[in-house]
This record gives C-alpha cells, sequence and structure tokens, in this order.
C-alpha cells in the first residue's frame, strides 16, 4: 500500500486572492421608502447587514433588532421578514405590509473584515517583520 503525500499550502502572502465584491457603507442609512420595490430593496439590503436595523411599523411602535431571515413573497402582506429584537431573545416575524420605515442603526460588525483586508493586514506584519503570525481569523466584535 502506498502512502499519498500531499504538498504543504503556500505561504498566504503568494496564494492568488480573487477580488470580492464591494460592500456597500450602509451604516447610519436611512432608506426612503417611497413604494413597494424600496421597501423590497431596503429590506434585502437588511438582510445582507451585519448589524442592527431599526423598523418603525405602520402602527407606530418601533423594533430594533437584526434580521436574519426573510420570505418575499408577490404581495407585501404574504412577504415578511424575521428579527431578534436586540433587547430580547425571541424571534419576531413581521409583515413588509406593516412597515413603515426602516433605519440601519447599528454598527456593520463585518465592516472592513473581507480576506482582502486581512491579506492586507498580513503582508504588513510580514514586511514589519513580525514573527508569528498566523493565519486565524480576527474576532467580530
Amino acid at each position: 500500500m502506498s502512502e499519498q503525500m500531499t504538498a504543504p499550502a503556500p505561504p498566504p502572502d503568494t496564494q492568488e486572492v480573487a477580488a470580492g465584491f464591494e460592500h456597500e457603507q450602509l451604516e447610519g442609512w436611512i432608506p426612503q421608502l417611497t413604494g413597494e420595490e424600496d421597501l423590497r430593496i431596503a429590506l434585502e439590503k437588511a438582510f445582507d447587514y451585519r448589524g442592527d436595523i431599526q423598523l418603525t411599523l405602520k402602527d407606530g411602535s418601533v423594533i430594533e433588532g437584526y434580521v436574519f431571515d426573510r420570505r418575499s413573497a408577490a404581495t407585501l402582506a404574504g412577504s415578511a421578514v424575521r428579527v431578534i429584537p436586540a433587547k430580547e431573545r425571541s424571534k419576531r416575524t413581521i409583515s413588509y405590509a406593516d412597515i413603515a420605515a426602516l433605519a440601519f442603526t447599528g454598527r456593520d460588525t463585518a465592516a472592513g473584515k473581507s480576506f482582502e483586508a486581512w491579506m492586507k493586514k498580513y503582508r504588513e506584519k510580514k514586511a514589519a517583520g513580525e514573527k508569528g503570525i498566523g493565519i486565524e481569523a480576527e474576532k467580530l466584535d
């Protein structure tokens, strides 16, 4: 039986880096919801956002929390967004039809944490002669 040997992975600073996609700066953004399409676009962005958003409902109540799921249907009444409120450990389902406004209020914890940003820091540390720099990811806070 022959033993298979695998070559060690090349050092991170010599690996090919594919271009990522550009993240929008959404923190602090309050979209103008002038129609159904504006609401749908804003909620899709809220789903991709890694911070809290504030939803103002048509009944005047306000929910601040993290959007972790959404379901888009043909109508606003059939569409829903799922949120974990900031001050609770419950999950709430909110119909798109009940949303009057939204704002991106929380800090985006993933901003600046791309692989490209990590590689830049790695190369800077290596160029400065730092030793013991590894490939572990940073904490997201």
